[in-house]
């Protein structure tokens, strides 16, 4: 059977309003080929389990071909988490709609495979929806990781203590502050606005505004949740593919319609420079870390077409110098005092509020 792998609308959530003895929450984990993280991920999820009366845990699966996933979460959960695995490999999206389909619970929260959370994630969460009742969605700080797990740096603070974030849409109308393991979205919120759609890269921003647009969004400042940065994930192949400027150019247009018409202009070119910085600098990554020299450069051209700037001209420059001369694959280092941002802390920050 041939699947529609990218949505071109919502697909919908149905409602579980009537049904009786849901749990609070649903922690469902999409898998494909991680398996070499997805215990990680299990673990710190078991390790704050209210039990099975409060939160249902289940790991869908996406006719993984790495490892015997049923059997490592049969090892790991002894029976507490469910297992489910698609007829046919659907497709991050279609598997991300069948997690939402699945879940149960009030609160759903889709743990990728490859992430994990810290202590207390589910426990401040759980405080910030008792505390704002009318909140949508709910997230937490978070770190990114390197594949090991060594720490690579912090989200960006955005607020001082629990609440709402000053000048919220603002922010993620213009760029992507959230990454998915730090966010909690009510059932409710996905069966009236629907499931992912559109892109494969940036559908998680694409949502997070749609939500926004919708609902109120709480945010805790303690970073409780871990963003796990690899090759082997979809960001890394829609790096090496170019796949993720097209995408994000689709998303940027996308995001307009959930603005206030007066704002759009505006947060569309901000949105633009940011996302085109980003892959300014990371065409660095691509060149070094994937040792792409060809890719590394369109995208520092795709970036310079997104948004032309001094540092997206500068990035042209910099790797169609490198592939001139032949520079060596080696560590990336920025020249000091130069204010550049390094690969190693890339983050986005709004330009304008």
């Amino acid at each position: 059977m041939v699947i529609d792998r990218i949505p071109l609308s919502p697909p919908p959530v149905p409602s579980l309003n009537g049904c009786q003895e849901r749990p609070l929450w649903s922690v469902m984990v999409p898998v494909y080929n991680c398996g070499a993280y997805l215990p990680q991920a299990l673990v710190s999820v078991l390790m704050q389990d209210p039990g099975p009366e409060l939160m249902q845990i289940e790991v869908i699966d996406d006719c993984s071909t790495d490892i015997d996933v049923e059997g490592l979460v049969c090892s790991i959960g002894k029976g507490r988490i469910g297992y489910f695995r698609q007829p046919q490999n659907v497709g991050s999206l279609r598997n991300f709609e069948t997690c939402l389909n699945r879940s149960r619970g009030q609160w759903v929260h889709l743990l990728h495979g490859d992430d994990y959370l810290e202590p207390g994630f589910y426990e401040e969460v759980a405080d910030l929806f008792v505390a704002y009742p009318e909140a949508g969605a709910a997230f937490t700080g978070y770190y990114q990781v390197r594949a090991d797990g060594e720490l690579l740096y912090p989200n960006p603070t955005l607020s001082e203590k629990p609440g709402y974030v000053e000048n919220w849409m603002d922010i993620v109308g213009q760029s992507q502050p959230i990454q998915p393991p730090a966010m909690v979205v009510k059932r409710a919120v996905y069966e009236q606005l629907g499931s992912f759609f559109a892109v494969r890269y940036g559908e998680d921003w694409e949502m997070w505004v749609r939500v926004s647009a919708n609902f109120p969004v709480v945010h805790s400042p303690r970073r409780l949740a871990n963003y796990r940065m690899h090759t082997a994930g979809i960001s890394s192949e829609c790096f090496q593919t170019g796949e993720n400027i097209k995408d994000i150019s689709k998303v940027i247009s996308i995001v307009q319609t959930h603005l206030p018409p007066g704002k759009r202009r505006r947060m569309e070119k901000l949105a633009r420079r940011n996302f085109a910085l980003y892959f300014a600098r990371t065409s660095d990554m691509v060149y070094h870390g994937y040792r792409s020299p060809s890719q590394a450069l369109r995208q520092a051209i795709g970036a310079m077409r997104m948004s032309a700037n001094r540092i997206t001209c500068y990035y042209v420059l910099k790797i169609a110098l490198k592939i001139l001369i032949r520079y060596r694959f080696g560590q990336i280092r920025e020249p000091a005092g130069t204010g550049r941002t390094s690969i190693r802390k890339i983050t986005f920050k709004p330009t304008d509020r």
